[in-house]
Formats: C-alpha cells, sequence, structure tokens
C-alpha cells in the first residue's frame, strides 16, 4: 500500500507533493479547531468558575477519546482502507466546535470536547497514511509536512483566542466550524486521490510485512519509542494547558500577553517538526531523537527559574528542541513495523493525545494542590527520562528517494 508512490515522473512526484501540502493544510486547520479548546481554558475557567482539576478532565476528555479510538481506527483502515473517513472526522470536530461555543454548563463542554477527539482520532492515522504515500519514499520529509501544519494550526489557536475569542466571547468559537467546511471539501479531493491510488496498488505487489529485527528487539524499541512520547508529551501537556495560568501567576502578564507566550512555545515547536524531517532523512532518525530528547534537558531545568525574558527565549528554544522529535519517532516505529502505517500512525498520535491528557489531568490536581510553579519545576525533571535513547536499535536506514516503504 505505502509503495503506491513513485518518483518515477515529475508529474507524479508534483501531484504527490500537492497532496502532501493538502493534507498538512488540513491538518493545520483541524489543530487549530483543537488548540481553541485549550486556548479558551482561561476563558470558560471564568465563565462556569472551574478549578485546575476541571480543566485537566476536560483536557484528560478531548486527548483520551482520540487516544482510545486512534490505534482502533489505525489497525482497521491498515486491512479496509477508507479514504473518505477523512472528510467525515472533520464533521465530527466541525460539531465539537459548536457544541463548545454554546455550551451551557460543563456536561456540554465534555462532550464538545470529546467530538473534537473523535475528529482527531479519524483524522489523524489516515492523513498520516496519505502523506507516507504521497512521499514518494522521503518519509521524513513527508511526515514533517504533514505535522508542520498540525503544529502550525496548534500554535494559531491561542493567537486566534487572543484577537477573537477573548473580545468576541466563548460564542465566537463557532465561526471557525468555517474552516471545518473548508477542510471537509479539500480532504474530499484527497480522498478522491487516495481512492485511485489504492485501486492502482491492488494490481502490484504487497509490500513485505517482514520485520527487520528479531520480534523481542521490535518489541523493546516500540516500548522505548512509547515511553519517550508519553514524556514528551506530558511535557509538552503542561504547556498547552497551564503555560498561560503560570506567566500570569508568576509573572502577572495579561491573559492576552500570556497567550503570545504560548504562541512563541507552539510556533517554535512548528518550526521543531519541520527541521526534524529532513534532518532524518539526511542523517537517521535516531540521531534525531538522541539530539531532541537529550538536547532540551538543561534549558527545561532552566526554565521554572528564568526571568520573563528568559522564560520567553527558554520555551523558544525548548520547543525547537524537543518537537522536531515527533515525525522522527513516528517514521523510526513505521520502519520497525513494516506495511502497519495506520496501526502506527493510530498508536503514536493517539497515544501523544492519551499520554497528554492523563499527564494534564494528573498535573491539575497537583497545580491545586501544591501551586502552579511547584509543577513547573516538577516537569522540569521529566526530559531526563530521553536517556532511554540508548536502548534503541541501529536500523540500515536508506533515507531520501532510494528506497519507498
Amino acid at each position: 500500500m505505502a509503495s503506491v508512490t513513485s518518483s518515477g515522473s515529475d508529474q507524479a512526484n508534483k501531484t504527490a507533493f500537492a497532496i502532501i501540502v493538502a493534507v498538512s493544510f488540513c491538518h493545520l486547520l483541524n489543530d487549530i479547531m483543537q488548540s481553541l479548546l485549550t486556548a479558551i481554558y482561561p476563558v470558560i475557567k471564568d465563565n462556569y468558575q472551574l478549578d485546575y482539576t476541571q480543566i485537566g478532565i476536560l483536557t484528560f476528555t478531548f486527548q483520551v477519546t482520540a487516544s482510545l479510538l486512534q490505534p482502533l481506527i489505525g489497525i482497521i483502515t491498515d486491512r479496509w482502507p477508507m479514504p473518505y473517513s477523512l472528510p467525515v472526522g472533520m464533521l465530527s470536530t466541525c460539531t465539537g466546535l459548536i457544541t463548545l461555543a454554546f455550551a451551557h454548563d460543563f456536561s456540554m463542554l465534555l462532550i464538545g470536547a470529546s467530538l473534537i477527539g473523535l475528529g482527531s482520532a479519524i483524522f489523524h492515522p489516515e492523513s498520516s497514511r496519505v502523506a507516507r504515500l504521497a512521499s514518494g519514499g522521503r518519509h521524513g520529509l513527508a511526515q514533517s509536512l504533514f505535522q508542520v501544519g498540525g503544529n502550525a494550526g496548534s500554535a494559531m489557536g491561542p493567537l486566534l483566542a487572543a484577537f477573537i475569542v477573548l473580545p468576541y466571547g466563548q460564542g465566537s468559537v463557532a465561526w471557525f466550524s468555517l474552516a471545518a467546511l473548508i477542510g471537509f471539501f479539500v480532504l474530499i479531493r484527497v480522498g478522491k486521490w487516495y481512492s485511485e491510488s489504492y485501486r492502482s496498488a491492488m494490481h502490484r505487489t504487497a509490500p513485505s510485512r517482514a520485520l527487520p529485527l528479531p520480534r523481542r528487539q521490535v518489541i523493546w524499541a516500540l516500548l522505548v519509542l512509547v515511553l519517550l512520547t508519553t514524556t514528551k508529551n506530558v511535557y509538552m501537556a503542561s504547556f498547552s494547558s497551564y503555560f498561560t495560568f503560570y506567566t500570569i501567576e508568576r509573572f502577572g502578564v495579561s491573559v492576552q500577553n500570556s497567550q503570545l507566550l504560548l504562541f512563541l512555545f507552539l510556533g517554535a515547536s512548528a518550526a521543531g517538526v519541520f527541521l526534524g524531517g529532513p534532518i532524518g532523512d539526511r542523517f537517521g532518525t535516531r540521531f534525531v531523537i538522541w539530539f531532541s530528547i537529550l538536547g532540551v534537558i538543561p534549558f527545561a531545568l532552566l526554565l521554572p527559574y528564568a526571568s520573563l525574558f528568559w522564560t520567553a527565549v527558554l520555551t523558544v528554544i525548548i520547543g525547537l528542541i524537543f518537537s522536531s522529535a515527533f515525525s522522527n519517532i513516528v517514521v523510526f516505529a513505521q520502519e520497525l513495523v513494516p506495511g502497519r502505517v495506520g496501526m502506527i500512525a493510530g498508536v503514536f498520535f493517539g497515544f501523544a493525545f492519551g499520554a497528554g491528557g492523563v499527564g494534564a489531568a494528573l498535573l491539575g490536581g497537583y497545580v491545586d494542590l501544591y501551586g502552579i510553579e511547584f509543577v513547573y519545576k516538577l516537569c522540569s525533571y521529566f526530559p531526563l527520562l530521553g536517556v532511554l535513547t540508548i536502548f534503541l536499535p541501529r536500523l540500515s536506514e536508506s533515507r531520501g528517494a532510494k528506497k519507498a516503504a
């Protein structure tokens, strides 16, 4: 399946690149809508008199809905591809946004969050498969372009919340349902390309699913990658869910300025994702994972003790370095388990959301008990678990366009 896209002709490459850009654009729209949930936390906290534990439960509901369903959807679509499931996922996210905009109590907020999570669960495994299918063998580049759309969307969410939702109120969230309609029509076209590619692949020899290493070693490597993903995303959840509160409480900045500081972090994260894939294609995924996970440690340890200026500087550095790992983690895992693109995408995108959700819920409880500054000091030690990268095996990696998986 993943070998459909050939690098044989210029036209084919142009078509494949257009498809990658299309799914990246829809990833941007999808994650703008998703990020609005966390970006409007200060608004709904005041509107509904929520405590930090309830904020954590909202994040937990959104992310675990996606986490539980993404691997299942990935496994199903590995067996029975569903090209037109992508626009369906966009409609679920659209419904969730409208529910959030007009929620009248906490239970409706939870329903809205779960609908957005369902949209994420449907969107990510299949769109990640489309990106790999259109990669022409440049898997790191394709994953980075796909993921940078999502990171850019996540970075834009706080800005849109600061300049639209804060001035115009919670109901203005419904305006972003128009973005979902745009994504819906784009994904119908992507689904058509995907469907034609799948029919073409049915006449080709199926790609080998032979493991590149002994089964036990593959399982151990996957467990290490999952643990690295857990560490990364719990740490990232501490930013997406609580960084605005942290900067407001510690430095006394306004809500709008706190959103701008969050944008710096998320924007740097998007840049890190974009750079990580091509570097991984050139030097190997394992190298980038090493650099990303371990390179962030000194900056993370300094952050809780920094002034406002250095907090802004450090968050940019942390976002840039830490986020470069994720596309390489996904590609590395896909190479460990060939032919299971949907399952791997579902597990890692889903697990990313789930780990972040569980972490956000637990951190919310700790914030209520011990204060937000204590939690940021605690989180600064999470990247130390990156030393487990030493247990990742070396794979013989063919980079660039040499090979299509």
